[in-house]
């Protein structure tokens, strides 16, 4: 098998005509992809960078930006992605995980990043200060892939919101494993992503591993990726209609809000035929809403940094499984297992809830220069995920919180997950968040914000009343405050700090 990126480098080479994105009024094809990869690969070369450098990228979502990408990993390099909103005060510990070069675009060159960047060689895609330009020197001629299977081709910094931020370093030989970048290999789910993602709505920064994983079939199977620059939304339903979308993934907040758009002004949607929801379980009443209004076109995603996409739930499985399935992230990819696990790590049964496990051939290497917290989580070839969950007896997998997120009621340990599941299978409630606070009279407390269900109105007491039945009285919430949005952190995650701050004092 071919490493990575050759297979990508042939779709590209095979039709070179055919148009790779669409920017603006902007189209770019795949040939002129490859003459902006081997120029900027020629720059970075020139700049001392090749396989092992470490290149940190922080650009917009432009054609330019994806061919510095490219032309990163034909060097071999392990590419640094800075996502935006990434906490400033995090930055300086990034940088000194052995940066080699700071590479930007003058649009995105945020002071803070400067700042912590400090004496690292700056790179830019286009004229900026002192930066060298590589968009300006000569065409760089045929590319060559120098990269080395068992070397780091991106690392993923998390936002260490919990802690101190967290690379997950992912090789060039899990990539060329990676379900999405082998099209000769393609399960017929991957198969049908590349048909479905014939123009993808690309909107998300090449930082996110989902957004990557899935500008993979659209370009590896003939399709164009369409960069609006025109909306003022993440994924409104009439960017959709305006251009003509056949795919596009969003979160469970962007899904809602594209929603309560339709529900105010219908949009033709008629070209849309895969819409994936990540980031977060999606409810029951959620995915139904959004099958009845869309169609049968909604997938439900799970995956992790750690580990790329895990699990999905499809169109099919929703129309012919049972009405369990709506509560499921799906079926594990082909050649991802997964196994659910108590605290001594023996595997438990289908129905019994423990930790997810995962084992496949593109889970991260490790942590980038953190081998305590690498052994910590990666054992005997599966990834510990932290997810609290379990497996029916058909293979769905369903998620039930995060094994962490534990709040000690009167000295009773109570998961959030199972809280949200029960409050958000009510029909007055469309998405429900638990978060535990300290309390003078229980030691801590759950509090849980409700999203409402369109034209619904929930009544504390009924759900508190059904939380007790179903959960016991250490998981009843003290508090149910209904919100209109749940705030995201800055890589699109609930905000459960910030749901706390809403309570009054």
């Amino acid at each position: 098998m071919d490493l990575f990126p050759h297979a990508l480098l042939a779709a590209l080479r095979d039709d070179p005509r055919r148009p790779a994105f669409e920017h603006g009024d902007r189209v770019v094809s795949r040939g002129e992809v490859l003459e902006l990869t081997a120029r900027i690969a020629r720059g970075l070369r020139e700049a001392g960078l090749g396989p092992g450098s470490a290149l940190a990228v922080r650009t917009g979502v432009t054609p330019e930006a994806f061919a510095a990408h490219l032309a990163a990993h034909t060097l071999g390099c392990a590419v640094v992605a800075l996502r935006p909103g990434f906490p400033a005060a995090r930055l300086p510990h990034v940088f000194r995980s052995g940066i080699g070069a700071l590479l930007l675009d003058p649009a995105s060159a945020m002071p803070d990043v400067l700042a912590a960047a400090g004496p690292v060689p700056l790179l830019a895609l286009g004229p900026y200060g002192g930066a060298r330009d590589l968009l300006a020197g000569p065409g760089g001629g045929e590319i060559t892939v120098t990269a080395r299977r068992d070397d780091a081709a991106m690392v993923m910094f998390t936002s260490g919101s919990t802690g101190r931020p967290k690379g997950c370093a992912t090789t060039y030989g899990a990539l060329t494993a990676h379900w999405a970048w082998q099209p000769r290999t393609w399960s017929p789910l991957a198969a049908e992503f590349a048909a479905s993602f014939g123009r993808y709505l690309l909107t998300g920064p090449f930082a996110s591993t989902v957004i990557m994983e899935f500008l993979a079939p659209c370009l590896l199977g003939g399709g164009t990726a369409v960069i609006p620059v025109d909306d003022d939304g993440p994924l409104l339903p009439y960017a959709i209609e305006r251009h003509r979308i056949s795919g596009a993934v969003t979160t469970v907040p962007g899904l809602r809000r594209m929603l309560d758009r339709l529900r105010e002004r219908s949009a033709d949607l008629g070209s849309l035929r895969a819409l994936v929801v990540v980031g977060s379980p999606l409810s029951p009443a959620r995915l139904r809403s959004a099958v009845d209004l869309l169609g049968p076109v909604v997938y439900q995603g799970y995956g992790l940094t750690e580990a790329g996409s895990i699990a999905m739930l499809t169109p099919g499985d929703i129309a012919r499984g049972p009405d369990r399935v709506l509560s499921s992230v799906g079926r594990p990819h082909r050649g991802v297992e997964v196994t659910v696990r108590d605290e001594a790590d023996r595997e438990l049964p289908p129905g019994r809830l423990g930790e997810v496990h995962v084992r496949s051939p593109y889970l991260m290497a490790g942590y980038r220069g953190d081998p305590e917290t690498t052994r910590a989580v990666l054992r005997d070839g599966r990834l510990r995920t932290g997810d609290l969950g379990f497996l029916d007896e058909d293979g769905y997998l369903h998620l039930a919180g995060r094994v962490r997120e534990v709040i000690r009621v009167n000295g009773s340990a109570v998961h959030a997950g199972p809280i949200e599941r029960a409050l958000s299978v009510h029909p007055d409630v469309a998405e429900a968040y638990v978060a535990g606070a300290a309390d003078a009279r229980t030691g801590e407390a759950v509090h849980a914000f409700v999203v409402p269900a369109p034209g619904r109105v929930p009544d504390p007491e009924a759900l508190t009343d059904l939380v007790r039945a179903g959960l016991g009285p250490a998981s009843a919430p003290a508090t149910i405050t209904p919100v209109s949005a749940v705030p995201l952190t800055p890589s699109g995650k609930p905000d459960k700090r910030a749901l706390l701050h809403l309570l009054t004092p």
